[in-house]
């Protein structure tokens, strides 16, 4: 699935017009300005993916098994491998990838173009989300969140580990400006079940050309 940007001249002089008429000086708004949010790190037998940095050829270079799946007329899902070389339409944001671990477990990833076309390798990672329900404690330690594996993750873990976010017993999450988190844990044993990363763009992918 592809949602494309469409861009204007009319947010282009928004934005101008913005920038010409604001009265807070550059340094009143450095004060008022929020701290900007922490981006955690997610690891993969050691190997580290930042969402809004790393892109698909790093996780290929790495060894990583990344592929893609479309859904046929019949309803059918294809998976086969990424193509690196393949080209994606910019201001685009596409889904559909994933990154295995084991044949059970895998994260679904999203990948943002920007102002140009550019080859699927070149394109970055903006959300990656894992399903743990499935996996064994020894698959599960070969995955880390902000150096902890996902198998010693407990929700009272968590909220040590994350005290600015919010929630209640089985979800711990934050939204803001940059990034987004969620957590999400099993009712039965509050461990770690599903978590989520997402890196915030400032536009809206459901508009179309």
């Amino acid at each position: 699935m592809k949602r494309v940007l469409k861009t204007g001249m009319i947010l282009l002089a928004a934005a101008a017009l913005l920038s010409g008429c604001s009265g807070k000086s550059g340094k009143e708004e450095a004060t008022s300005a929020e701290p900007a949010q922490v981006l955690y790190p997610v690891a993969i037998d050691g190997k580290e993916i930042l969402v809004g940095e790393t892109t698909v050829q790093t996780l290929l270079d790495q060894g990583m098994n990344v592929t893609v799946s479309e859904m046929t007329e019949d309803k059918q899902i294809n998976q086969y491998e990424i193509d690196p070389e393949a080209e994606l339409e910019p201001n685009a944001y596409y889904t559909g990838g994933s990154i295995w671990v084991t044949d059970s477990i895998f994260a679904h990833i999203s990948l943002v173009t920007d102002e140009k076309a550019v080859r699927m390798g070149d394109a970055v990672i903006a959300r990656l989300e894992f399903s743990l329900v499935s996996g064994e404690e020894s698959e599960l330690k070969r995955i880390t969140f902000h150096g902890v594996p996902v198998s010693e993750m407990s929700r009272e873990k968590a909220g040590e580990m994350f005290p600015d976010f919010t929630g209640d017993d089985y979800m711990w999450l934050q939204k803001g400006e940059d990034y987004e988190y969620f957590m999400s844990f099993d009712p039965a044993d509050l461990m770690l079940s599903s978590f989520s990363l997402e890196k915030e763009y400032d536009v809206d992918w459901s508009s179309e050309e």
